[in-house]
């Protein structure tokens, strides 16, 4: 076959020439060529199009379109192609694979999904799904995703698992974020939001319907296997992935803890917000000033009848005590309240603040007698009985510290090993500093607390050696320098 330029150029050659085999010397294709397409224009039948031509596929044609009629649409080739060998035919499964294709276009075209579009009402609904979020120290980790279907407004959260009190405190969260309460949630048919289905209708979780008529919430589930009704909660999980889950393609690297995969959700949700959407050109941020003015106030205080049993974290030790286990608190939270609940091996704390609940920590199930600690839960520690550090009380003290980490260590280690006379030894390494520099006398006292030399001499022996091997290393034979040794090191005795 021809492409039309070619054709063009053939009926051009002949034109010129009004000879098939010179035109076809032109043109660099068989006489037979020319006169059929000089034919074909004659006739008013010249066109780009394929000549059909019979094919050993043609009589297997309606049980191919009669299986993809069937499977609607699913219908594989390869299947297509075993099936016909046992029919009887003799072609190649290329041949198949382009009949199939065929036949699934045709069937596409009788059942394609027609969308209408979504009108939306300011104020009226709000969508949110989950999504699979990046793994932090060997532990999956989920993106709670949701958006305000007027204004396009995203809100994504990190979790650790979809319980219904995690589901809900995310609910919560996002709302106070909106600044108000839609009037209806729509989202997929899961067991925190549907128990089960009865002759199609869902029934809804009692705990879920309870949180949600706390904020004057409407929940609402999309039809089963049909992802489709909530194109825009999919559309804002697919863009989170892309943009803060780890990938060959963003090069992101791996979060630390889970402190800074929500400070990347934070980071991402004023970007999105920001920038203008590509459907209503403005930034989700101002649209979402317009539509607080038809959301429902929120309530002061969240649902926490989910979160679990209240306990007062311990005004001096930041810690909780649930089922006879102690597990640590953040040392912000002492005095306050916080809702301990278990799921699973797990302990979760949960505290109310100005933005909603928040989980502010998770332990391993503990026994009593055995602690669960975090150390970031509590300040680094001013003194501790293992590492003393010296702080000088008067002028002496502070004179002899000041001459850097050989000195403190020196202190450190000479009062551990019982040494005798420290003020006076300390009161000597000054006025030797003064003399030598304080940078060398502190290598010395570095050196001498390594090695435990705290007797009297033993800096000076120190400073001696190191100043004779400094010496020595340096010295070089030349034409105008000799190594023999000199009588300039004797100038220091006595000072």
């Amino acid at each position: 076959m021809k492409f039309a330029e070619e054709v063009m150029e053939i009926l051009e050659a002949f034109d010129l020439t009004q000879s098939y085999r010179t035109a076809a010397e032109l043109a660099d294709c068989s006489h037979n060529t020319v006169a059929h397409y000089v034919a074909a224009r004659e006739a008013g039948g010249l066109s780009a199009r394929p000549v059909h031509r019979a094919q050993l596929l043609d009589c297997y044609l309606e049980k191919i379109e009669e299986w993809v009629e069937g499977s609607h649409g699913k219908m594989r080739a390869d299947v297509a192609h075993e099936k016909l060998l046992a029919m009887g035919y003799q072609g190649s499964e290329r041949t198949v694979r382009r009949g199939v294709a065929a036949a699934k276009t045709s069937w596409a075209v009788g059942y394609r999904r027609i969308y209408r579009p979504w009108v939306v009402e300011p104020g009226l609904w709000f969508q949110y799904d989950f999504g699979d979020g990046p793994d932090i120290g060997g532990r999956p980790t989920i993106l709670f995703c949701a958006w305000l279907a007027w204004s396009r407004f995203r809100v994504v959260l990190p979790i650790l698992d979809r319980t219904l009190p995690t589901v809900i405190a995310c609910i919560d969260t996002t709302l106070r974020r909106f600044g108000g309460c839609p009037t209806y949630a729509l989202t997929d048919n899961e067991k925190t939001v549907t128990v089960e289905h009865v002759a199609g209708i869902a029934i809804r979780n009692p705990a879920l319907v309870a949180a949600a008529r706390h904020s004057g919430l409407t929940l609402k589930t999309c039809v089963p296997y049909d992802p489709e009704s909530k194109g825009g909660s999919e559309a804002t999980v697919r863009v989170a992935k892309a943009d803060l889950v780890p990938k060959e393609a963003n090069l992101l690297d791996d979060y630390g803890d889970l402190a800074a995969l929500e400070a990347a959700c934070l980071k991402f949700c004023e970007e999105v917000n920001r920038r203008p959407h590509r459907v209503t050109r403005r930034a989700p941020v101002e649209m979402l000033e317009e539509e607080r003015r038809r959301l429902h106030p929120l309530p002061a205080q969240p649902y926490t009848m989910a979160f679990g049993v209240t306990r007062s974290v311990g005004k001096t030790t930041a810690m909780v005590t649930f089922e006879g286990g102690s597990y640590s608190a953040p040392s912000q939270l002492a005095g306050q309240t916080v809702w301990v609940r278990a799921h699973g091996e797990d302990v979760i704390l949960v505290h109310l603040g100005p933005q909603g609940p928040t989980e502010v920590a998770r332990h391993l199930r503990t026994t009593p007698g055995n602690p669960r600690l975090d150390g970031a839960h509590f300040p680094a520690r001013e003194s501790d009985p293992l590492q003393r550090t010296p702080r000088a009380r008067n002028g002496a003290e502070a004179e002899f510290l000041k001459l850097g980490p050989g000195a403190s260590a020196w202190l450190v280690e000479a009062g551990e090993a019982g040494a005798t006379r420290v003020r006076a030894k300390m009161a000597r390494a000054a006025s030797l500093a003064r003399i030598i520099g304080a940078a060398q006398v502190d290598e010395a006292l570095g050196q001498a607390a390594t090695s435990g030399r705290f007797s009297e001499g033993d800096l000076e022996s120190i400073v001696e050696h190191r100043a004779t091997a400094r010496a020595g290393e340096a010295a070089r034979a030349s034409e105008d320098h000799s190594l023999q040794v000199g009588t300039a090191a004797w100038g220091a005795l006595g000072r």
